[in-house]
């Protein structure tokens, strides 16, 4: 049994899921969901971003134009949270105002901590509604802001030791790398890998054995660093890995975009993915709709490889007779309608001679779980059990429509195909799981 923690998701606070967190959220969850499944012990940290400059600019801007923090709300963050990042690049005086607010912020100025954990709690409220939406949850919410008490002691350990040298009056690294590896700036502003350092450390008492980073591949550089950083520092012992993935864009390959040119939300995505599972069946439920478009949102990316970036079409990753969610909803559905007709009572013995050409197909594709279970967990990647999923789904409804089952006047043929169904209806589930999917009764 490994001890191991997924580092996944990273939302800011001051701003919402955006279409950018899709890949990271779906991915570590179901790798969460593998390594659950095989026993080992797993713990999921979102890792927000909750400190630092982002946080200065919004609260320099709330000061300077008056805007209350005590009753700020989520809409006027995420509106504020562009606005003061780009004045902090094209205005000097606004730029001189943030620079000092992070330097209270760093100081646990009391003033400065009131305005920060206000704008905290409302984004924090904000983001687990979206995520209880998506169905996704996590063990730990741990931000920036609960590491970043360690980040002195922890210079002046590297100092004393000489593992880091002043260099204009930033820190970097004396290790032998080109570029040199930057730990502090030269304003004495921390970076994405200094609070990364000290999150080593502080997961340190944990023991965990294994740590993975599902970041997008576009973070390799600086994963390279911090893997470097972490072994001359000699801060654990522990395997570090970085799970990187491709990026999602639109139909047309562009990323995702709002109308305006703005980021897209998540749950925006979500939104009108469901809208379009509802105008194909308006009969539906809410919970079956909600558990569709999820469906909708998660199987089109897993089933891609983790590695590659990938278009996102509705209309394609929808259709109920392609390589889709809602495939393999619906074969599952047909499958537990069936069993549920069903008057005979079964065995847990097939008769041998009466299994047909399509029976032994999806029976031997049944035993190979094992296998695509091995490459999903040894490689991360949770692709190989989308495809496995689907190809169970398609041999399931092929050996369906070859026959009708309960009106097959052989009824050692029809018990034959109740068991196969029943065996499907449970590896099809346990899939459906470990991707993330959550199954419907419905469609």
């Amino acid at each position: 049994q490994k001890n191991i923690i997924l580092d996944y998701g990273g939302p800011n606070i001051g701003k919402p899921l955006h279409v950018g967190h899709l890949r990271s959220l779906n991915i570590g969850r179901s790798l969460y969901n593998i390594n659950k499944l095989v026993g080992n012990k797993v713990t999921s940290d979102i890792h927000l971003g909750d400190w630092g400059m982002p946080i200065a600019q919004i609260i320099s801007y709330m000061n300077i134009h008056k805007i209350d923090s005590e009753n700020i709300t989520i809409d006027e963050l995420e509106k504020i949270y562009p606005l003061s990042s780009s004045l902090y690049n094209d205005d000097d005086e606004f730029k001189e105002s943030a620079l000092q607010i992070n330097k209270k912020l760093n100081k646990r100025d009391k003033e400065v901590i009131q305005q920060w954990s206000v704008i905290r709690k409302v984004s924090l409220k904000s983001i687990s509604q979206a995520l209880e939406i998506l169905g996704h949850k996590f063990d730990l919410i741990l931000g920036e802001s609960d590491v970043n008490y360690l980040i002195p002691e922890m210079l002046e350990s590297l100092l004393k030791k000489k593992r880091i040298t002043e260099d204009s009056g930033a820190y970097i690294a004396c290790l032998n790398t080109d570029p040199k590896i930057l730990i502090t700036k030269s304003d004495g502003s921390y970076l994405y890998l200094t609070t990364d350092l000290a999150t080593v450390i502080n997961r340190k008492d944990k023991n965990f054995d294994t740590v993975l980073y599902i970041v997008d591949k576009r973070q390799s550089f600086h994963f390279k660093q911090l893997f470097q950083c972490i072994d001359y520092f000699e801060f654990d012992d522990a395997v570090f890995q970085h799970i990187a993935f491709g990026t999602v864009n639109d139909y047309l390959g562009n990323p995702f975009k709002t109308r305006e040119g703005g980021t897209k939300k998540l749950i925006d995505l979500f939104d009108e993915t469901k809208e379009y599972v509802k105008d194909v069946n308006k009969k539906l439920s809410d919970s079956t709709v909600n558990k569709l478009a999820n469906t909708i949102l998660t199987f089109s990316d897993l089933i891609t490889n983790r590695k590659t970036d990938y278009k996102f079409d509705l209309e394609k990753f929808s259709n109920i007779s392609g390589k889709t969610g809602i495939y393999v909803q619906y074969a599952l559905v047909r499958a537990k309608k069936l069993l549920h007709k069903s008057k005979l009572k079964q065995t847990k013995e097939f008769y041998t001679t009466k299994l047909d050409e399509k029976d032994l197909n999806l029976i031997y594709s049944l035993m190979k779980f094992e296998i695509y279970l091995g490459r999903a967990l040894n490689n991360s990647e949770p692709h190989h059990l989308a495809d496995y999923l689907y190809e169970l789904s398609n041999l399931y409804n092929s050996m369906y429509q070859s026959d009708n089952i309960l009106e097959n006047n052989d009824q050692e043929i029809t018990i034959n195909k109740l068991l196969i169904t029943s065996y499907f209806i449970d590896y099809s589930t346990l899939l459906m799981e470990s991707l993330g999917i959550f199954p419907v009764d419905e469609m």
